[in-house]
């Protein structure tokens, strides 16, 4: 009982450092490719309290899927309106697998190192790692409004695509309605399961330099 307590309360804490990163890269990247829409709203900053989105936050810590409010963006200031939304887009994900990798590296130096509470230290990493790219993977599916569709629509042209942005509402709550469901349980573990062998691979240099 106390552990599953202490589990909880640990992916929220991550939740409170994970949406925010994730949030902040897509305002901080749209700001250096010339849209300042989220920096006039308050939203280039790593401040929790500006990036939550109470149910996605209370999905993500209890399904393993979830949201924070999203970064407004305004394509018409870019250069290359698509390109534009692409790049901004991939930010986000990529900042949780930044933070992954980085959870991943500090855990496997804690199993170098016994100290009171040091169980509960790597489960508060090991949940970084879990929840991080749990955030990343589900972003990168290519359905809008999801960061994933942002890639894909980079081939579509350009009346077809802000079409289907007028859509994204309805469609993101049909998205909900099928992972609730549990119908894209498989592919999403799949491609977790994937990422964290991956990272596991390219942080080997750690139990080499600490051993």
């Amino acid at each position: 009982m106390f552990d599953r307590l202490y589990e909880t309360i640990i992916r929220v804490a991550v939740m409170f450092i994970a949406f925010p990163v994730h949030e902040f890269a897509h305002a901080y990247t749209a700001h250096l490719l010339g849209d300042d829409t989220a920096k006039k709203q308050g939203r280039l900053t790593l401040n929790p309290i500006k990036h939550m989105n109470l149910f996605g936050t209370v999905l993500m810590v209890f399904v393993g899927v979830g949201w924070a409010k999203p970064v407004p963006v305004n394509p018409n200031n870019f250069k290359n309106r698509k390109a534009g939304m692409a790049v901004t887009s991939f930010a986000g994900p990529v900042s949780n697998l930044i933070l992954a990798y980085l959870s991943v590296i500090i855990w496997r130096v804690l199993f170098f190192y016994d100290f009171f509470g040091s169980d509960f230290v790597r489960m508060i990493f090991e949940v970084g790692i879990i929840l991080n790219i749990g955030l990343a993977v589900f972003n990168m599916l290519p359905v809008p409004p999801l960061d994933g569709s942002r890639l894909i629509t980079l081939v579509f042209p350009d009346k077809i695509y802000f079409k289907v942005m007028k859509y994204e509402r309805y469609i993101f709550f049909a998205l909900i309605i099928v992972v609730y469901s549990g119908m894209l349980d498989g592919i999403l573990l799949y491609l977790r399961e994937n990422v964290l062998i991956f990272m596991m691979n390219i942080s080997g240099w750690v139990d080499f330099l600490f051993r």
